[in-house]
């Protein structure tokens, strides 16, 4: 596929610290956040990204801006910050398994330094669109935003701070209308619609504002549905998996990538990709698989390049 190289993407949302605790004690931070995840996968595949986010000046943050800086990430500045950095830690028992707690607020500044220029794609989700002040903040500027871009949205949804589904289903139902693209875990989805298939969700959706619908089904692949009535699975590569950490956000950067290259961002494109082919989505969608295969075959939030993504056998480690 060819597409224009030009213009830029304004991602909105959490970027934090995750910590790691260990039974013996032992302790490490990584910089985190499903939307920072997804800039930096973007920024790896050679896109210019903007992040808008809510970081302190601390420690903390200064790390996760060294982290994003350099891959490219523009973080940009506001005129507020928190007091401190956003925190979520994983406390592992005997077993590995992990118990969360978070210890962070979530807001937008009020004005920041982004350029004049409209961006071609904004992409949010996560914590950011779910917890107050900033969620209802972020449904605004999404919604208005939506003249100039194309709009991508990928719940990401996070039950331990969420609270109740039933809650959270009015904000999640309105980003969808709003959104062009919508990208979404079948875990999510069981969790927010438990008891009704992944597949007639989507299709829902897909009725509702957005042109694509796809619904990720982990080492299983990917399901996608357009408004123009495609429907059509992806197979996962076969690798060994090393842990699952961003691999969900790495193929939604990977997804805006690949609708980037076919030259279908941008409100003006609106209309092209409503009609756009299952051959091309089909496309699209085995180069995301690939792309989430290469993070999964490494430790931690680790996107490919667009080098090593040019490198890796289409089977990517298969």
């Amino acid at each position: 596929m060819t597409g224009s190289t030009q213009g830029r993407a304004l991602v909105v949302g959490e970027a934090l610290v995750d910590a790691v605790r260990r039974p013996d004690g032992s302790r490490d931070v990584f910089p985190g956040g499903s939307p920072a995840n997804v800039a930096l996968g973007l920024a790896r595949l050679g896109r210019r990204v903007d992040l808008l986010t809510w970081l302190a000046v601390d420690a903390y943050g200064d790390l996760v801006r060294r982290h994003l800086d350099a891959s490219g990430v523009r973080v940009l500045r506001g005129d507020r910050t928190p007091a401190t950095t956003p925190v979520a830690t994983a406390h592992l028992d005997a077993q590995g398994v992990a118990t969360y707690e978070f210890d962070l607020e979530w807001d937008l500044p009020s004005s920041w330094d982004e350029d004049d220029e409209d961006a071609l794609v904004v992409h949010t989700g996560s914590i950011a669109t779910v917890l107050r002040p900033g969620g209802a903040k972020v449904a605004d500027l999404v919604e208005t935003r939506r003249a100039a871009s194309t709009i991508t949205y990928d719940p990401n949804l996070r039950p331990a701070l969420m609270g109740d589904p039933a809650d959270v289903l009015p904000v999640v139902e309105r980003l969808v209308r709003a959104a062009d693209v919508v990208k979404v875990s079948d875990e999510d989805l069981a969790w927010l619609l438990p008891g009704v298939a992944p597949a007639e969700i989507a299709e829902a959706w897909s009725r509702s504002g957005p042109a694509l619908v796809v619904v990720t089904h982990g080492g299983e692949g990917a399901f996608a549905c357009t408004s123009a009535g495609a429907r059509l699975s992806v197979a996962a590569p076969r690798v060994t998996v090393v842990d699952t950490v961003g691999a969900g956000d790495s193929f939604m950067g990977g997804l805006v990538d690949g609708l980037w290259s076919a030259g279908l961002l941008g409100a003006a494109q609106r209309p092209a990709l409503h009609d756009v082919d299952a051959g091309t989505v089909e496309h699209l969608l085995t180069r995301c698989a690939r792309i989430a295969a290469i993070t999964v075959s490494r430790s931690g939030a680790n996107p490919p390049s667009l080098a090593e993504l040019d490198a890796e056998p289409t089977g990517a480690g298969a």
